[in-house]
């Protein structure tokens, strides 16, 4: 990123001379590496300021592009705020929404998807693995129960990109929000793939000025960001298969240790991302738990966009937790760059803590 930043700093849409040439060869080249990364062609990956804005332009662009063949849009109670504050002012606008349940592991019923589809459904929004538990969606029966029906299917993939393998052709996936920090790359970057053929996604942009990016997303692009989002994307390509085995033996060794503590794991046994772990502490405040480990461990009550306030998690609540067991979870993350010994580390630590608090609470 750093010649981006400093000796090559042209605009990418200025290619009139060199400055602005090679900051457009650059940002092609990332093109090049993302699409390689999900399957998709180099022009169908638009880049935007993250996944939550690539989630605000799938819906109100496909939603205000679409109003002439309905206005129902499907989507879930365990979406990322992103997705359902982007609903609710749709609904706002006069769109119908309806918000599918989830079973306690966090999964959605297929049928009551086929169920809720009517001739005014435009869009159905489900995203691929759930950002608080790591629960992974059928996303490519949910893509072909869309198409059947000639409805268009866009899944938030912020927290899955580059953690597991995904081929927008294979899972039926017409549009798919990217995040580039979630794979290690720089923050304040990200990418909404929208396919090109069969079916060819039509989006009226929410961004209007300079044209950029087929006229989806106007706005000057962030050359040394998007250099850097190609690059992560080339390194999880490379190293995911061999980062979810090495994940996968530290998750079943917490979860072990963790359960022997009386810690109850939120989420589905097998259909998750293995670098993504939630527990329910029966009689223990998360907050105390975090607080407690907080100097040297970094561990969250929920999701990130939402950890300054003192709500319960609508995650585990649309799963059947009441609100008190909410306020007992943590939520814990491993990453590319931890090692074993720090994985026994936390479990020590952590382990301690949880003694401590019980002691406290009798």
């Amino acid at each position: 990123m750093m010649p981006y930043f400093v000796e090559k700093y042209g605009n990418a849409s200025s290619i009139d001379h060199s400055y602005g040439y090679d900051a457009s060869i650059a940002v092609e080249n990332a093109r090049d590496q993302i699409s390689s990364l999900i399957g998709s062609k180099r022009d169908e990956i638009v880049f935007t300021s993250g996944a939550t804005e690539s989630n605000n332009m799938a819906l109100t662009g496909t939603m205000n592009s679409h109003k002439d063949h309905g206005n129902h849009l499907i989507t879930c109670t365990t979406e990322h705020k992103a997705i359902l504050d982007t609903a609710r002012y749709l609904e706002e606008l006069g769109n119908k929404i309806t918000y599918l349940h989830v079973d306690k592991y966090g999964q959605i019923d297929m049928n009551h998807l086929k169920e809720s589809i009517t001739t005014n459904t435009v869009l159905i929004s489900i995203m691929v693995a759930n950002n608080e538990v790591g629960t992974i969606q059928d996303i490519t029966t949910i893509g072909k129960i869309a198409h059947e029906k000639n409805i268009l299917f866009h899944t938030d993939a912020a927290q899955a990109v580059g953690h597991i393998p995904i081929n927008v052709d294979e899972m039926n996936i017409d549009m798919m929000s990217i995040s580039s920090h979630k794979m290690y790359g720089p923050k304040g970057v990200g990418a909404l793939y929208v396919r090109s053929i069969k079916p060819r996604v039509n989006l009226k942009p929410i961004l209007y000025g300079g044209g950029q990016e087929k006229n989806m997303r106007s706005g000057t692009l962030n050359v040394p960001g998007i250099v850097g989002f190609g690059a992560a994307s080339l390194l999880a390509q490379k190293n995911m298969h061999v980062e979810n085995k090495r994940f996968l033996i530290w998750t079943e060794k917490i979860i072990e240790k963790l359960s022997h503590y009386g810690a109850i794991f939120n989420g589905h046994p097998s259909k998750k991302l293995v670098h993504n772990l939630s527990f329910y502490f029966p009689g223990i405040d998360g907050k105390a738990i975090i607080n407690s480990l907080s100097k040297d461990i970094a561990i969250s009550a929920g999701s990130a966009c939402t950890t300054q306030t003192v709500e319960p998690s609508h995650v585990l609540l649309a799963m059947g937790l009441d609100v008190k067991s909410t306020h007992s979870s943590v939520r814990i993350g491993l990453g590319r760059f931890n090692t074993e010994n720090e994985i026994d580390y936390f479990i020590s630590k952590i382990i301690g803590v949880i003694n401590m608090l019980k002691n406290m609470e009798y």
